[in-house]
């Protein structure tokens, strides 16, 4: 067994396949390749259906689970060949899936990701570790969200306050105050999900660069404060959320009112959401600190200037400068998460998750 690992992540924007490779054999993980593989335009869209209640949801699921699996495969074999490893030389993979449906505080809770960790397997001829989530939910947890683990692990401090803040489609904290027993995590609400949807629609773009859209536009004061009104925000932790609550048709229904708005006011407005329900949740748990961002949306300058505007006594940047490239973070948690489940160490926290013990998540799918 080597100390090098894979990770793969898709995340809620479905935008593509973040894969990594990892090595373990120090106390700070080393990156020492990285590959992302675009979600070709088709599957995009038949994920965003699945996404959906719908009709033929079975066989779509089944179709749509291997075609998954095809694309993460590839990814594994270009990131190979860009880093000149053998499949030989890689201990496992460890695979996160990509969501179709999260749904944990229902009377039987569940959560399902899709993304075939045997086609993984025989492709890319390594050892897959899979299905995170659903030992955390079996055990009355959300199965979300999981990385807070591996940040307390890399990014905890005992003489600071840290907050990691990872934000993708749903945007989710880390609270690291220093001491183990009282780390926090939860789900804070849309992180990139809303705002590229609207700037999708209505320019035709990928996503908001920078925030320049939102940034020429005016945030409206009603607006925000109404979407800033649902329950989810109040909501105590543990709480984790996605596309099934913060989505198309939950946008359209706040808009219901607002169709006066230009559209950059509107785009200026969800980026507000995002940033004011990051920080709301930040200063509950302390008033002053460092926060440290990783994800795509730490990326976007206007997001970071806004949340620093709300956050005057945070020290605000990105996992860089701790030792982590900003974009490969959760990746890098999910090799994380393969190398625990080869160690039969465990890998959730029932403080953030809610779950009634700590347990090994994930489950095996051989190569051979």
């Amino acid at each position: 067994m080597t100390g090098l690992y894979i990770g793969l992540m898709s995340g809620t924007s479905m935008d593509g396949v973040d894969a990594v490779l990892v090595d373990f054999t120090s106390p700070q993980p080393k990156l020492i390749a990285s590959h992302s593989e675009p979600m070709p335009e088709h599957l995009f869209k038949g994920l965003q259906r699945l996404c959906q209640p719908g009709t033929d949801e079975i066989n779509r699921q089944g179709r749509l689970d291997r075609t998954v699996g095809q694309l993460f495969a590839k990814a594994v074999n270009a990131l190979l060949t860009k880093s000149g490893v053998s499949p030989l030389q890689v201990s496992a993979i460890g695979s996160h899936g990509q969501t179709v449906r999260h749904m944990p505080s229902l009377d039987t809770g569940f959560t399902l990701q899709i993304g075939d960790p045997n086609t993984i397997a025989v492709e890319t001829g390594i050892d897959v570790i899979a299905d995170f989530r659903r030992k955390d939910v079996a055990l009355g947890g959300q199965g979300a969200p999981l990385v807070p683990a591996f940040h307390q692990e890399v990014f905890a401090s005992e003489d600071k306050v840290r907050v990691i803040l990872n934000i993708g489609g749903i945007a989710n904290i880390t609270y690291l105050p220093g001491d183990r027993s009282r780390v926090l995590g939860f789900d804070t609400g849309p992180g990139n999900t809303l705002i590229d949807y609207w700037i999708q629609q209505h320019r035709q773009l990928a996503f908001d660069e920078d925030g320049e859209w939102a940034a020429s536009g005016q945030t409206d004061p009603e607006l925000l404060q109404q979407m800033l009104s649902h329950a989810y925000f109040a909501q105590n932790f543990p709480k984790s959320t996605g596309r099934e609550l913060f989505n198309q048709a939950w946008l359209e229904h706040q808009l219901a009112q607002y169709s006066h708005l230009k559209d950059e006011d509107i785009q200026s407005t969800l980026l507000d959401l995002t940033c004011h329900s990051i920080a709301n949740d930040v200063l509950k748990l302390a008033s002053s600190g460092e926060l440290y961002a990783c994800g795509g949306g730490a990326l976007n300058s206007e997001l970071m200037r806004r949340l620093s505007t709300l956050l005057p006594e945070y020290k605000i940047t990105c996992t860089a400068e701790i030792g982590v490239d900003p974009k490969w973070v959760e990746a890098i948690a999910f090799a994380w998460l393969a190398m625990r489940f080869e160690q039969g160490l465990p890998a959730n926290l029932p403080a953030v998750t809610g779950a009634s013990r700590q347990a090994v998540l994930g489950a095996r799918y051989p190569a051979a």
